[in-house]
């Protein structure tokens, strides 16, 4: 079986069948072709098996399993005007142990618009209440990090909605109102189909999840402690 004998990478294959299904986005023309899916979905699970091993290296995930990263191919139509029901790309994601760990990583795989991403995409009012008031009494340990080489080389930028406005309870003209404006707090890394493809994917996308440990590190720390290092 293909599971068993695969290297952990992305496959052409499993792009290719992303293409078809793109021009055949219905229910008949993907339950004549379910036996070719579950090929490629075990192909994909192959490489979020390798991703989780390498993940727990130097992390503590509480996600099992490859398989049970991989995100359902069926999309949620109730609410939305698109109607197409499935999703043309491939995805997962994998969630930290504890809640002393913070921030997650996600992969995304499709032709044209393949990334590794990872971080903060809807903070509570709390979590989001307690970053700001971090960042407002000092936000030097935080540019330190999304200003080091790795990061820059990395991410390029801190990325995420923002508010257009100053977040309430600061003024405008906060001298760290440029971060106190973030709603999201993302990072993200884009690959080409080429660098997808190629054998050494997947220790690109380790490396990628590890460069973003400083950052998860230290939101860790300002979301379980007061702005006085007391645990909360």
């Amino acid at each position: 079986m293909a599971k068993l004998h695969s290297k952990p990478q992305i496959h052409s294959s499993s792009l290719n069948f992303l293409d078809q299904l793109k021009e055949n986005n219905n229910r008949e023309w993907f339950n004549e072709h379910k036996e070719e899916f579950l090929k490629e979905q075990a192909l994909i699970e192959v490489f979020a098996d390798g991703l989780l091993q390498d993940l727990n290296v130097d992390d503590v995930i509480e996600t099992p399993s490859g398989r049970k990263s991989v995100y359902r191919i069926y999309r949620d139509t109730r609410f939305s005007k698109d109607k197409t029901p499935f999703k043309t790309h491939w995805s997962g994601s994998f969630r930290r142990a504890t809640r002393y760990r913070r921030g997650g990583y996600y992969f995304h795989i499709e032709k044209g618009n393949s990334f590794i991403a990872g971080g903060f995409w809807g903070p509570s009012a709390q979590d989001l209440k307690q970053i700001r008031e971090h960042i407002g009494f000092d936000a030097t340990p935080l540019r330190e990090i999304i200003q080091s080489g790795s990061f820059i080389s990395t991410f390029e930028t801190l990325k995420g909605e923002q508010l257009k406005t100053a977040p309430k309870g600061f003024n405008a003209d906060h001298e760290n109102i440029d971060l106190l404006r973030y709603k999201q707090f993302l990072l993200i890394r884009r690959f080409s189909d080429e660098e997808v493809l190629n054998e050494r994917f997947l220790a690109q996308a380790t490396l990628t999840f590890k460069n973003m440990r400083p950052f998860f590190d230290y939101m860790s720390e300002i979301l379980t402690s007061d702005i006085n290092g007391i645990e909360i």
